[in-house]
Parts: C-alpha cells; structure tokens; sequence
C-alpha cells in the first residue's frame, strides 16, 4: 500500500517483531482490519495506560472490539477474543487528558490468555496466520467482482477516497482486496467481527461480495427514492410557477384567482360565525392549506367539504327557551291524551329548568315502555314547549363507535358523527336531540357506541366533546338529550346512571278510544282523502277495532287498521258506491274481512 493522505507510509508486518504478550486495547463499536490505518480517540483510562505501555516497548498493541458498545468499564469476557495486531504510528495528547492516536493493523490475532486486568489489559497473543492458496478461476472471478462493486458503490455515491480504490485496483491478493473492502463498508459490529474472525480468504471472498451487493441494493433504493423525491418536488415547482404565471394573467385580464376567492368566502363565513378560538385556528390553517393545494387534487375536494361543514356549523347560535308552564301542560294535553304521570314529571322537569336557568345541569330523560306509546312524540313535545328544535337520532343497529364520534379526516369518505349532524341539521346549539330506540345499539369490533355516549350524555365532559372529523371541542352542555328504549335491560348501567328514567305505561282501551277519536281518525281522514265524505264513528266500532284486532299497549296497530278502514272508504268514495259510511261494529268486520284476528304485541314488534 502507498502512503496515504497524510504522508504515513504502511509498514510491512514481516518488518515488525511482534511480541508474545501486548498491551490489549478494546474498541467501542469499531473493529480494525489488518493493512488498514485509522485514527483513533482514547478517553478511557486503561485505554491511555494500555497505550502508554506500547509506546515504551515497541508500539505495538492488540486492537479488540467490546461485545457492547455501551459497556464502560468491560471486563475480559466482554471483549472479542479475535482481533487485529497493530502498530501505533502517531500519537497526540490533547489537553483535555484524552489521546489521539493512529494505528495500521498488521494481521489477526487471537488472546490465548490474559496476564494483567488492571490497570489495564495485557495478554498472551497468538498470531493467526492466513493459509497460502493457489489462486484458481472462482477466486480471480470473485476478486474482479469485488473490484467491479467497489466501482459501483463510487458510482452511487458512497463515500471511498481515490487512493483506496486506486489501492484496490492494483491488489490481486484475495486477503488483502477481502479486508481493504470489508473496511469501507457500513458494517454492522456482528457483521465486520464475522470477517475479522473467518481466517481463510478464500473463505472471505462469497461473503464480502454478498456485503457489497447488499450495500449496491441499499444504495440504488436510496437513489430511486430521491430520484422520486425530486421529480415530486420538481413537478410541484412547475405547477407552483404555473398558477403563478396564471395568477399574473388572470391579474392583468381583471379576473380574480378562484382559489383566492373560494378563500375568502370561507374566511367571510367564519367571521360571521362565532366559532370558538381553538376551532377558528384550525379552520385558519386548513383554508391556507387549501390556497396551497391544486384545485383539482383529490384532497383539496376533501377539504372543501371539512370547510363546508364547518363554516356552515352553529357554534354559539341559540334559541330563547320559554318557561311558560301553562303553555307547555296545553302542548302536552294536545299531542298526548292521558299519561298523566308522565305529563306531571315532565312538568316537574321544566320547571326546575325555569327556577335555576343557566345553573342547571344537563339532565338526560329517559322515556322507556313498549312500542307506540308516544316516546319520541314526547321528546318532540317538550322541544315544542321550550321553542327549541328538536332532531331524532335512530340509534336501532347502530354498531360502529363512528357513528357517535366520526371518522378521521384522514377516511376515504369522511363525515361528521350524528351528534354534530344532528347539531348542524338543528342550526342551533341548544336544539333537543332525541336519542330514539338506545335499547336497540348494536356491539361490533369497531368499537363500541355506548360507550361514545358515555362521554355525550355526561354533563361533566360534554362541554367539551370532540368529534373525529372537527379535530376540535365542541360543547354540548347546552343541548337537551331525551333517550327513548323500550327495554332497559340492554343498556349499559353506566349510561342509565346518567339519565332520569320514566315509564311510559301502555294505555288501556278508553284511553286508545279518546286518542283514536281526537288524534288518529282526522289525521287518516286527511291522509286517505275523505274529509269530505260522509263519515261516522260509532264507540262501539272503535272499541270493536280495538278489542278484536289489536293486542298492543301502544296505538301504532290501531291507527294502521283505522288507516285500513279509511282506504277503503276512499275506495267506495272514488268509486262513488255509497254516500254514507257509519262505522259501526258489525261494519268493521266488513271493512276488514281481508285481515285475521288480533295481533300481540309481540308480533307488533
């Protein structure tokens, strides 16, 4: 080998008298290669000792790896028993008590045995000779591989000086090309300790190449993902001048940017929403987002849509509540006959609300019983009494925890939960929301629903909600949730322990005959086109509707047969069969012939 870059000369092992036992010198992280010279920093006390003792006898010293890197103070097991017989060549004390020092490894060695542990280590070296092989096909056909991917390595960018690959060029020894080569790849310690240790270069020569094909391979994926990289780059760079030259045209011709302007109007909407400071910042950063995006581009269309909603949500918007207690008992009577009970507690309630106002803490009712008695009608009544609007939320089947929080804006087809759906639908954010049929939530691997709502209906941690697709809190303290179910049993305790639950009892046939009178008849009468027609209910025919062909505790089976009885009127009526239609018990029968007896509840259902 030449001398090198500073003007230090190789020395030749067979020049250098090689004692039995060297002073040993354990190397962090690093293993050194016979013919090779490295600079080296020594900090480690027995390291400088272990140093000091060369110099004083023949500046030759035992290099070996530590096991860990991360060891400090390694003891003999701890040390590699293989490694490199070296002459120091330079040696520099800096001021700080450290040592600069710069070696040339000679050949391999193997520690027999350790003479001296403190205060530094000395051992019994035995010199591993390299056996002499003829040089046959394989082995001149590897030793031009290795040369031929020490050129591609320079060809792709990895770091190895001139004189190293003029050096290897011109060597032709298998032991020499394996370690020169083996000392300028990026090798893990395990990988160049595993060189060091395999003595036959023949031996060296297939496991070397495969080092340097897999650095080839590393190096030409690096290069093909900055390749990438930058034909990105470069792509946005012309569509970035592009819009701007565009920019400049569109300014000369007196035609605004449509980009410029979808952003303004998205930032006119957010001033005349009052949006809370947190959500303002993020809807802020997404519109400048969107002045930077292509048009066009598939998340720019995503965003508009995340800007849509948002500008358009009511934050602060809300309605005056009337506490007028008169007013909400006429509304009740109106939309409910009976139900007494339940008409008193719900009074009860709005009372409270109109003592404490803005005191009060948000209180979930529950309205349970069986099917068509008037739960979610309930729910609508008392949002007509307080002038609030009110919005129902079928939770039947729900079985995806998104449905409650949303999905991420990062979901091919993002939306917002029904909780700030409904909110948006309601444009206010003091609506009523109608949590209907919560007995019926499905449970899936997606996450659980219920316990979504945990969060929604709890007074303590509603205020500040956040839903996926906002990204920021929105405050629900002030929206009013009414649950409905027919069977508490399948609900989670955790959420009955956050709501005031009342039963709805079902009603019994006077009471169906009062509401099928006030309520039902008109409303299919009007429904069916025959209000003009000559109709009369007889009690008898309504309690005979009642007793024969329903069986349920509700009125929905009962307004479907009145519905029936009343198409075919409508029937006659077109047909102009008959002038007068009396309803009586032996008429319905009539009326009905094409339905069988009564229907259960549970068939109802």
């Amino acid at each position: 080998m030449a001398d090198n870059d500073e003007g230090v000369s190789i020395v030749r092992p067979e020049t250098v008298t090689i004692p039995e036992v060297l002073p040993v010198l354990p190397l962090k992280d690093l293993v050194i290669f016979p013919f090779i010279i490295v600079p080296l920093s020594v900090s480690r006390e027995g390291s400088i000792r272990s140093v000091d003792e060369a110099l004083v006898r023949n500046r030759v010293i035992f290099l070996a790896a530590q096991k860990d890197f991360q060891t400090d103070v390694p003891e003999p097991d701890d040390i590699f028993t293989i490694g490199t017989v070296a002459i120091i060549m330079r040696m520099l004390r800096l001021p700080d008590g450290r040592s600069r020092i710069l070696v040339q490894g000679l050949c391999r060695g193997r520690i027999e045995r350790y003479v001296r542990t403190s205060p530094y280590f000395e051992a019994h070296i035995a010199r591993i000779e390299e056996p002499a092989r003829p040089v046959d096909l394989r082995t001149e056909a590897y030793v031009r591989t290795i040369k031929q991917g020490l050129d591609r390595l320079v060809a792709l960018g990895k770091n190895i000086s001139p004189e190293v690959m003029v050096i290897a060029a011109n060597l032709d020894e298998p032991a020499r090309l394996t370690d020169l080569a083996a000392s300028n790849l990026d090798l893990k310690l395990t990988e160049a300790q595993e060189i060091l240790e395999t003595e036959d270069p023949l031996d060296r020569l297939p496991r070397v190449d495969g080092l340097i094909k897999s650095e080839i391979n590393l190096l030409e994926m690096q290069q093909e993902l900055s390749s990438a990289a930058q034909s990105e780059m470069n792509k946005s760079q012309r569509e970035y001048f592009l819009r701007q030259q565009l920019k400049a045209i569109e300014t000369e011709l007196g035609e605004d940017d449509p980009v410029d302007e979808e952003a303004a109007t998205y930032t006119r909407r957010l001033d005349e929403t009052l949006v809370p400071p947190q959500a303002r910042i993020e809807v802020e950063k997404q519109i400048l987002r969107l002045r930077r995006l292509q048009p066009d581009s598939a998340e720019a269309a995503s965003l508009r849509v995340y800007l849509d909603w948002m500008t358009s949500l009511q934050w602060s918007s809300v309605t005056t509540d009337i506490h007028d207690l008169d007013r909400a008992q006429k509304i009740l009577d109106e939309e409910h006959y009976g139900l007494e009970d339940v008409k008193a507690r719900i009074l009860e309630y709005l009372a409270v609300r109109k003592l404490r106002g803005l005191r009060v803490r948000g209180q979930t009712l529950c309205f349970v019983g069986p099917p068509g008695v008037g739960k979610t009608s309930l729910g609508r009544a008392i949002a007509r009494a307080l002038d609030r609007r009110s919005v129902r939320i079928a939770l039947g089947g729900v079985s995806d925890e998104a449905e409650i929080r949303g999905h991420r804006r990062s979901t091919p087809g993002a939306a917002a939960g029904r909780i700030l759906e409904a909110i948006h639908q309601a444009q206010t954010s003091n609506s009523v929301i109608i949590l209907d049929e919560m007995d019926k939530i499905g449970t899936a691997t997606r996450g659980d629903p219920s316990a979504a709502l945990l969060e929604v209906l709890d007074p303590e941690q509603n205020h500040s909600f956040i839903d996926r697709f906002a990204g920021v809190p929105y405050d629900l303290s002030q929206v009013m949730f009414i649950v409905t179910a027919n069977d508490l049993r399948t609900i989670q305790r955790a959420l009955l322990d956050r709501m005031e639950i009342i039963e709805v009892p079902g009603y019994t046939d006077d009471e169906k005959l009062q509401i099928a009178r006030r309520h039902l008849i008109p409303r299919q009468v009007e429904e069916n086109g025959i209000a003009s027609a000559d109709v009369s209910w007889d009690d008898q025919g309504i309690h005979h509707v009642i007793c024969k062909y329903t069986n349920d505790p509700g009125i929905r089976n009962l307004e479907r047969f009145i519905g029936a009885i009343c198409r075919r009127i409508a029937y006659h009526v077109a047909q102009e069969k008959r002038v007068t239609h009396h309803i009586t018990r032996h008429t319905v029968d009539d009326y009905l012939s094409r339905y069988r007896g009564p229907i259960s509840f549970e068939e109802s259902r």
